[in-house]
């Protein structure tokens, strides 16, 4: 069974992140300046910190691609963080530590920090922050360009917005894939309406004012999906599960819903459930409260997914923390950070729900080369 597997490596000011991708057929276009345009994305957004301004996120492909098609074997990517230059002496792998340097004992409330500390006994949480940052979320876009560039040479197509940002949220959910491109392609907030955009920024800017930080909620939408893709039949084969587990993994995700998600315990069963019809000898559907997926089966309609992000813990006005070595209460430490990473969030989320899908659907329909797996799908 082909199966769609990757592995990342790498610290946030580390010398580099990589990760190796095992399992795409052959025959697939892929450039390095295809990966980039997502890698792009992943950078912008209304609140965003300095880190972004240094890192140009330029990918090298090292394996697996040959005259701009891959060829079946293992895809390995090189994405070199330029910020290393400003943290070597403290970050190269092989040197020794500075006279001067002080472990960092001081853990950040919300963050990785404490469970780390206690887990791994380095005594430094440095040990810790460096792989645990959303700077590790760069590869999993890489992998979900490859994952929605294979998508889109079978007609299926992912896209993501912003629903809200701290209290400023849209009024009405779009759903249409071309429609939701347009409206993103003109907004800093990666959202589709303006009036709640400029909600948006204004909660941002006083966020920043006041030393805190803000989170949101976000929208994926994939569209063209076959019927049938995952299963009923066991727990992990359920594409619900799947991609819920995907998108908790991403840093700050704190919950995922599938089209109505917790609105559905609140409504009677004749206002949750799609009914069926038929128009033009065609099955259809009244509705898509369930978000594409009925019994862990994805049922042909579009698969929407919500997810809620938390604010980032990383503040300038830091919450009271404690001195891990001297137990004293001390404010959390401040380093870089964004004020706002929902936007960017979004485009995360979004590559790691299109890899499940096309997990999903070589589990399916198999194959190893594109042309393969292009002529078993019935569109």
């Amino acid at each position: 069974m082909t199966m769609l597997r990757y592995l990342d490596a790498g610290e946030s000011h580390g010398k580099a992140l990589c990760v190796i991708v095992d399992g795409v057929p052959s025959g697939l276009p892929l450039s390095a300046p295809a990966i980039q345009e997502f890698l792009q994305a992943r950078k912008q957004g209304y609140g965003r910190g300095g880190r972004q301004k240094i890192e140009s996120d330029h990918v090298e492909i090292l394996s697996g691609v040959r005259f701009g098609k891959t060829i079946g074997s293992p895809i390995s990517l090189l994405l070199r963080n330029e910020d290393y230059a400003n943290w070597q002496s403290i970050m190269d792998p092989e040197a020794s530590a500075p006279g001067d340097y002080q472990p960092i004992t001081t853990p950040r409330p919300g963050h990785a920090d404490y469970a780390g500390y206690v887990k791994y006994q380095t005594g430094d949480i440095r040990d810790v922050l460096e792989r645990s940052s959303a700077r590790e979320t760069a590869m999993r876009v890489a992998v979900g360009a490859i994952a929605t560039l294979f998508l889109g040479q079978l007609g299926i197509q992912t896209i993501s917005y912003v629903l809200s940002i701290g209290s400023a949220l849209i009024r009405e959910e779009h759903y249409d894939t071309a429609t939701i491109a347009n409206l993103i392609s003109k907004s800093d907030c990666r959202t589709i309406e303006t009036e709640a955009e400029n909600q948006m920024k204004n909660e941002i800017d006083e966020a920043a004012r006041a030393g805190t930080s803000l989170g949101g909620r976000i929208m994926v939408v994939v569209a063209g999906v076959p019927i049938g893709l995952g299963s009923h039949t066991q727990w992990d084969r359920k594409l619900d599960a799947n991609i819920a587990r995907a998108v908790m993994s991403v840093q700050a995700i704190k919950a995922v819903e599938f089209g109505l998600g917790a609105k559905s315990a609140d409504l009677p069963g004749d206002q949750v459930h799609d009914s069926f019809g038929v128009a033009q000898g065609t099955i259809v559907r009244a509705s898509n409260h369930a978000g594409g997926i009925e019994g862990g089966m994805s049922n042909g309609q579009p698969i929407i997914v919500k997810a809620a992000m938390k604010p980032i813990p990383t503040m300038k006005n830091p919450l009271q923390s404690v001195d891990l070595t001297t137990k004293q209460a001390v404010p959390s430490f401040f380093e870089r950070a964004d004020v706002c990473a929902v936007p960017a969030a979004a485009v995360v989320c979004e590559g790691v729900v299109a890899i499940e899908i096309a997990n999903a659907l070589l589990e399916k329909f198999g194959g190893d080369s594109l042309s393969e797996i292009q002529s078993r799908i019935q569109y």
